[in-house]
């Protein structure tokens, strides 16, 4: 049996009347940037969220970089971020002129360990970036606890966490703004890239606004030193078409990986660790095993397709390697990057893949 990491097709065939139809409506319109299907998708996706306002931006690299110029985050301030997310969460912070402070992950969820994040705040700490990575929401409550305590802003980071919640709360409205990125693979996914900020804080929503929109509140008035980063039409079209849909498909995917939770055993493989009120995605369903290499070509050969999320920390990328970290400064960051290998997780894989990738797996 061949099974791919990830495959659109299965979604694609139910949505296609849907997506084509956005498609025409668009096309006949011939109104590409900042119009009707922006402003309806940016409404229909706040309320998703249960925030006040989103505003489409062209990635979700740069929701995040332009809401932290739009809170006046720069050179010579802190960011502290998880030693263990994807790279965009870290440039972001670069983008801007600020300095990255790295905490460490609890190794169980591979999300930002709270308990480590107060002794990482100095005098010129200004924000917390947490990232709900996999799709499996952060420990928001001493996240936020800690950052009011020494009045900083909490960012959240959603690009993986599209409808995840925590205490019965979606992701993304518990900070003072959320970033979320709609690259094509994501839960919810465009077919091309875009983005979106999200806040309950309609000053920040119109900075971040205007900052994306070449620094103009008005056409030809520009305000700030702005940049390009517009959510487009055609995107919007495709993503208000699919909104409607997310949530059963996320059902589905916590029905995989609950069959993953439940028939996997081998006692080489570590599952993921969900913490309590968390209701995860499942945008990645990433396990851990001292010998990921061998059990990744194993499952190759078995026709099974996997994928590593993300085989060198960031810390050791050599974009950073001005920051003069060593090998053995995050050594949880490091055991994840050495350890981790993310099993196929999609919506509409069969009863029969799923048990074969299980099967697999029990058998190595």
């Amino acid at each position: 049996m061949e099974i791919p990491f990830v495959s659109f097709l299965p979604m694609e065939r139910e949505l296609d009347k849907d997506l084509r139809t956005a498609f025409e409506r668009v096309y006949t319109r011939s109104w590409y940037i900042d119009g009707k299907e922006d402003e309806k998708f940016e409404k229909a996706f706040a309320e998703y969220c249960t925030v006040n306002y989103c505003v489409g931006v062209g990635n979700g690299l740069d929701a995040l970089m332009l809401i932290l110029k739009a809170l006046d985050i720069k050179s010579g301030d802190e960011v502290i971020i998880p030693s263990n997310t994807y790279i965009a969460t870290a440039l972001a912070v670069t983008y801007v002129g600020a300095t990255i402070v790295f905490v460490e992950p609890d190794i169980r969820t591979f999300n930002i360990d709270p308990r480590k994040i107060e002794s990482a705040v100095s005098d010129k700490t200004k924000a917390i970036m947490p990232v709900h990575l996999y799709g499996q929401p952060c420990d928001m409550d001493p996240i936020m606890e800690i950052a009011k305590r020494h009045n900083l802003y909490v960012i959240e980071d959603c690009a993986q966490a599209h409808g995840a919640t925590y205490k019965g709360k979606k992701v993304g409205s518990f900070g003072n703004a959320a970033g979320f990125s709609f690259y094509p693979g994501k839960n919810l996914g465009a077919l091309g890239d875009a983005g979106a900020a999200l806040t309950n804080n309609r000053e920040l929503a119109d900075r971040v606004r205007a900052l994306g929109n070449y620094g103009s509140d008005y056409k030809y008035h520009h305000i700030y030193q702005g940049h390009n980063s517009r959510l487009d039409e055609m995107q919007a079209a495709f993503l208000a078409a699919k909104l409607p849909h997310l949530e059963r498909m996320n059902v589905e995917r916590r029905r995989i990986a609950d069959r993953y939770l439940k028939g996997i055993k081998n006692p080489d493989v570590i599952l993921p660790y969900i913490i309590e009120d968390a209701v995860p995605v499942w945008h990645i369903f990433g396990i851990r095993c001292k010998r990921r290499d061998e059990l990744e070509a194993y499952l190759k050969n078995k026709g099974v397709g996997t994928n590593k999320h993300y085989p060198i920390p960031m810390h050791l990328q050599k974009c950073y390697k001005d920051l003069d970290f060593k090998q053995g400064d995050y050594p949880i960051a490091e055991e994840i990057s050495a350890t981790e290998l993310s099993l196929p997780m999609y919506y509409g894989m069969s009863n029969e893949e799923v048990q074969y990738v299980i099967d697999v797996i029990n058998e190595f």
